[in-house]
């Protein structure tokens, strides 16, 4: 199973929901939080989604 790193770098605050709703499924809550993920091509199209508010960190 191959993980990736995902950060908040950003608020969620103005966010529409659909946003909002992504960052709860990859367990994003805080800025500067780090939640390790499998690495999907699901996973990997909500990190494209949320490109703005998220980084991946190697």
């Amino acid at each position: 199973m191959v993980t990736i790193k995902v950060k908040q770098i950003k608020s969620r605050i103005g966010a529409p929901k659909d946003q909002k709703r992504t960052l709860d499924t990859l367990g994003l809550r805080k800025i500067n939080q780090v939640v390790e993920v499998e690495d999907t091509p699901s996973t990997r199209g909500m990190v494209q989604k949320l490109h703005h508010l998220v980084i991946v960190v190697d």
